[in-house]
């Protein structure tokens, strides 16, 4: 490519109204050319002066890129003589230099010949690791986060954001260089403060500020518990049927699981289960997930004294009890526990938005300097101006009113979807878990495939969850929709209902036709 030629390629392809300035386009553009050899080692570049008219563009848009090429060793720039494209070609002789011979069966033979003689598999730079091929073949995420009938999301368009971004203003306007660096001592001490004060009288937890660690989640706190407690290959009890998302964190960090069954007082382990003491338990007792019952009080005790006995720690997800329709809020497990047992989480992300991103979990007191240190070393947590906001939003008395402005819409929400669901199907297909959170589960019947509904929803342009993928054990899973109200409104509610029940009358209602 001469020049006259890289002048014309240039202009060819520069997009004067794109949002891109032109200086990064025609730098991209001449790494791209020298990178693929449209411009071999040795040319040289055009003057600034002649490609800058050539182009139509200011001479000094043209110095910026070439001395941005410099830099980064694209080409080099001669006094007097002119720019050149570098030699920045791989060298070929150390990419295909020899390994050491190696012996196979005896017979010295070079590294590549090994390779082929043993039949070892061919890997791609792409290939994942054992743990990570798990975690994405069994990954949950859903390409979308929004919409009928997207479970665990809240209303987002409801959120005060008016009063969030005063709050946000005044904090700014200070500027308080504290603010700006890592969350020191387990995060900002006026929100842990706060929370403490909100979860006491909220969910009867027992907890000072001093235990209260801020995260960005339950998935973080949830890891770190993992990280710090537990060994590879510890065993790990889980709900039958659990989150899968929790599922995911605890795998991917090696621990064994167990499965335990849950019916309508919670979890229930097994006589083999009670044999072999878990590490720890993963259990949401308020409002089991995601099949909506309560852990029962005798349940309760009796799982906290196993505990004790047996050392096993107790991850208590506490993910969205604050929406319950028709009771109050149920008291956590952490506030029966007199042990030093439960480890209490919990996310302000249901409550409020998911992106908002602030999590806590209340550690065991013995437990808090450990915790501290491991959330900062792993993580370097900040955010401390988002935090400061939230102690302000919580202070002034919003997060209250926004919790119950809340729970009154998602209860009309819940209650048109369950009417819906009457309506059109009657008592053949059951609604389960609808008494607390965001979501309910739709009923199917047995020879029905859950998941092929799923699919057919989401081409239809409804979104809902397949109660199998919430199984992971040998115990066979029930079939279900799991479908989100919260961030629905209204009135959409029934049209996006008959979507999904033409859905469902198409590919789960029809009996099977036996084998002759």
């Amino acid at each position: 490519m001469d020049t006259v030629i890289l002048s014309d390629w240039l202009a060819a392809r520069l997009d004067r109204s794109a949002a891109e300035p032109v200086y990064r386009q025609t730098l991209r553009l001449m790494q791209q050319a020298i990178l693929t050899g449209q411009l071999p080692p040795g040319t040289k570049l055009p003057s600034s002066r002649t490609l800058a008219q050539d182009l139509g563009i200011a001479r000094n848009t043209v110095l910026h890129v070439y001395d941005q090429l410099t830099a980064e060793g694209y080409v080099i720039s001669t006094t007097g003589s002119g720019t050149y494209v570098a030699d920045t070609r791989p060298d070929t002789a150390a990419v295909n230099a020899r390994k050491k011979p190696v012996v196979v069966s005896g017979i010295e033979t070079d590294a590549d010949a090994a390779i082929e003689t043993t039949r070892r598999p061919k890997r791609d730079l792409g290939d994942l690791s054992t743990r990570g091929r798990r975690l994405i073949d069994t990954a949950g995420v859903s390409a979308k986060q929004w919409g009928a009938f997207m479970p665990g999301v809240p209303d987002v368009a409801e959120f005060p954001a008016r009063t969030w971004s005063r709050l946000q203003a005044r904090l700014w306007k200070e500027a308080n260089p504290d603010l700006l660096t890592y969350a020191p001592g387990g995060g900002y001490r006026p929100l842990r403060r706060a929370l403490s004060d909100y979860l006491r009288v909220a969910r009867s937890v027992n907890c000072t500020p001093d235990q209260i660690i801020i995260t960005t989640g339950i998935h973080q706190s949830i890891d770190l518990a993992v990280r710090l407690l537990t060994d590879v290959g510890d065993r790990a009890w889980v709900e039958e049927p659990c989150y899968w998302g929790a599922r995911s964190v605890l795998q991917s960090s090696g621990i064994t699981l167990v499965p335990v069954p849950v019916d309508d007082e919670g979890l229930n382990p097994r006589e083999q289960d009670l044999q072999q003491p878990p590490r720890l338990a993963l259990v949401t007792p308020s409002h089991q997930y995601p099949l909506g019952m309560v852990m029962s009080l005798a349940r309760r005790r009796t799982l906290l004294e196993y505990a004790r006995q047996h050392n096993v720690w107790i991850i208590e997800d506490d993910y969205d009890s604050e929406f319950r329709y028709g009771s109050r809020p149920l008291a956590s497990l952490q506030g029966l526990d007199d042990a030093g047992q439960v480890i209490y989480v919990g996310s302000l992300g249901k409550m409020l938005f998911p992106g908002l991103r602030i999590g806590y979990m209340i550690a065991p007191e013995h437990l808090v300097d450990t915790f501290r240190t491991g959330v900062a070393e792993l993580y370097r947590e900040g955010q401390l101006m988002q935090q400061a906001v939230m102690t302000d939003f919580i202070m002034d008395g919003h997060l209250t009113s926004h919790v119950r402005r809340m729970r009154a819409l998602y209860g009309e929400r819940r209650q048109i979807l369950i009417d819906a669901i009457t309506a059109r199907f009657g008592s053949e297909l059951p609604v389960m878990g609808d008494e607390a959170g965001l979501h309910l589960v739709l009923g199917l019947p047995d020879h029905a495939n859950d998941r092929a509904v799923t699919a057919a929803a989401y081409d239809a342009g409804v979104i809902v969850r397949p109660l199998a993928s919430y199984y992971s054990g040998d115990t066979p899973a029930r079939r279900g929709l799991l479908l989100g109200y919260a961030c629905v409104p209204n009135d959409r509610i029934g049209p996006a209902f008959d979507t999904l029940a033409r859905v469902i009358e198409q590919t789960a209602l029809k009996t099977p036709t036996r084998a002759a």
